[in-house]
């Protein structure tokens, strides 16, 4: 009985843990990077100038802050919800 309830609840904690596995991911795949060079091109900038590399490092300062935002964001509900927990 004991084997039974472990093989049951074996694959609910590994299904729920998968989770985890891509939380610290941020928002854009390897296709951000493509849109980054199209964004940047799309704005007339030559691949390899000072301007180009200009633009990439804005779009990722850019993308950092919405990550780190989102992050934040994702603590102060916790921390609502931890310190309201009558309230939905």
């Amino acid at each position: 009985m004991r084997l039974f309830r472990l093989l049951l609840i074996v694959p609910f904690v590994a299904l729920s843990l998968g989770g985890c596995l891509t939380r610290n991911q941020g928002p854009v795949t390897a296709q951000g990077n493509d849109d980054d060079d199209s964004y940047c091109r799309a704005n007339n900038v030559a691949a390899g100038s000072a301007e180009y590399v200009a633009c990439r490092k804005d779009r990722d300062v850019m993308r950092q802050r919405a990550e780190a935002k989102a992050d934040r964001r994702q603590r102060d509900l916790g921390e609502y919800m931890m310190n309201h927990p009558d309230h939905p």
